[in-house]
């Protein structure tokens, strides 16, 4: 038996929903840098670092490292 399944979902957002902050964190993470080596260049600390980044996981859907990677060589961040 066919149901309704409702309205489409939207897709999840990609870069452009992100702060050119998260971008470049995006882009570092991408680059293999850990999030102590980031605060380090950032001039900010680890945990401004992970807050940044569950907002970032929260916007794209991206829930692992390897997933922003693959996010950011998709869009051409990388």
């Amino acid at each position: 038996m066919l149901t309704d399944a409702g309205p489409p979902q939207p897709a999840a957002p990609g870069p452009g929903q992100l702060s050119v902050r998260e971008r470049e964190l995006v882009t570092l993470v991408a680059q293999g840098r850990t999030n102590a080596q980031i605060a380090a260049q950032l001039y900010i600390s680890v945990g401004t670092v992970g807050s940044h980044l569950d907002r970032i996981r929260d916007k794209t859907g991206c829930r692992r490292r390897a997933d922003l990677t693959r996010l950011a060589l998709i869009t051409g961040l990388v």
